[in-house]
């Protein structure tokens, strides 16, 4: 049988230790079939409980482990203790790895700290505390604990709520699956959902609720800009209400895969093009009645769904975002006619990428008056916009606000 630890950290070491975002990680590692589901359930685990377990760590040993070893303990202790497997099999198994791994001089290590463990206190002080509580990042805690008081545990230890799946048509033949309704219509949330011969044929397609919150605010228009468009499935859905959508993206291969998702839902009326949005381009300039800038962002919205976000985004980041929010939502103000609606959403929960954004965009265009737009999405209502947060949310954490440009 297959050490059930090894599979997870090919996995987790492309991760921690070669950069790699998760998902990717995942797709590119043959995996044993059998045993897939535990392997990803392990590394998305893993990922979740980073701090947590690394807090486990550092309280029992004297000196931090090399990282093979380390990401070993990683996935061993998570087993342990979110997992309920039997001792002796974690510890044989992780054990083993390690020799296979060549690092058989850490072998007794492994053994002794597997089996005789504690589990530390939390620490003294609030903000470290539930940094460790929740397994975010310190400086994450301290933003959101300024920001939302209160709420901020629940915000950071909200759960995904599962795969949220979009219906074009034949949703009953789903609907006797254990699932959350959504007030989408033909929107579901599945605890677990496997994909079958209906994706490609179009009847159904994956999409946060987050993103469909957003498209249902757009208004119908004749001619749609989607400035930030991968993986295509807003342009998709808007696609259903407007005449014409524009979809860009400034990667090439982010375009093509916008395009294979047009065909797979058979949208005729939407073109995909590489573009940076950032950038002036006189050929849009008045050109669009709808322009929606689902903006580059932190990504602090949807990390139940990303746990990687965690270990990967910085603090210094947030600025560096924002800059570059500004200068999109500011550049593609210029591609919206007179009388025409300009929307601007991220799928973060940090008001210095949302509201402090929006603040500067309206100080600088005045041509453009804010219209907060409404959501049947549970949703908290800011000076310039709707926040929706994963523990009220269905599990998602997005922003939106739209403004119309003034005729002259």
């Amino acid at each position: 049988m297959t050490n059930p630890l090894c599979d997870p950290y090919l996995i987790l070491a492309k991760v921690y230790q070669g950069g790699k975002y998760l998902k990717q990680a995942i797709a590119e590692t043959p995996v044993e079939p059998l045993n897939k589901a535990r392997t990803v359930r392990i590394c998305y685990g893993v990922m979740e409980k980073d701090i947590y377990l690394a807090h486990i760590i550092d309280a029992n040993t004297q000196k931090q482990p090399k990282s093979t070893v380390k990401i070993i303990l990683k996935i061993a202790l998570y087993m342990l203790e979110f997992m309920d497997k039997h001792d002796y099999m974690v510890v044989d198994s992780a054990v083993a790895l390690v020799k296979k791994l060549g690092k058989e001089g850490a072998a007794g290590f492994v053994n002794a700290f597997l089996r005789s463990y504690k589990i530390p206190p939390l620490p003294d002080k609030t903000d470290e505390a539930l940094c460790v509580k929740t397994s975010s990042p310190l400086w994450l805690v301290k933003k959101i604990r300024r920001s939302y008081k209160g709420e901020a545990e629940s915000i950071l230890s909200a759960p995904s709520k599962g795969v949220c799946v979009r219906f074009v048509k034949g949703a009953d033949i789903y609907l006797g699956k254990p699932h959350i309704d959504t007030p989408f219509e033909n929107v579901h949330i599945f605890k677990n959902f496997v994909r079958d011969e209906g994706f490609f044929k179009g009847d159904y397609t994956f999409q946060s609720v987050g993103s469909i919150a957003v498209c249902a605010a757009v208004e119908p228009c004749a001619n749609f800009l989607d400035a930030c468009s991968a993986p295509g499935g807003k342009a998709v859905l808007v696609s259903g209400k407007c005449e014409k959508v524009t979809a860009c993206e400034l990667h090439g291969h982010r375009t093509e895969l916008i395009k294979s998702y047009f065909s797979r839902m058979g949208v005729t009326n939407a073109e995909a093009v590489t573009a940076d949005s950032s950038v002036f381009n006189p050929e849009y300039e008045g050109a669009f009645d709808g322009v929606l800038c689902d903006a580059p962002c932190s990504g602090t919205g949807v990390i139940n769904e990303n746990p990687d976000i965690k270990l990967f985004r910085k603090e210094e980041d947030i600025e560096n975002l924002a800059q570059i929010q500004y200068k999109i939502l500011s550049n593609c103000a210029r591609y919206v006619k007179e009388g025409g609606r300009l929307y601007y959403s991220t799928c973060s929960i940090l008001p210095e990428e949302n509201d402090s954004v929006v603040y500067k965009f309206l100080r600088d265009c005045p041509q453009f008056v804010l219209e907060i737009p409404s959501s049947p999405l549970a949703h908290r209502t800011t000076k310039f916009g709707l926040q929706f947060l994963p523990h009220i949310s269905l599990g998602a954490g997005f922003y939106l606000t739209s403004f119309v440009k003034e005729k002259k």
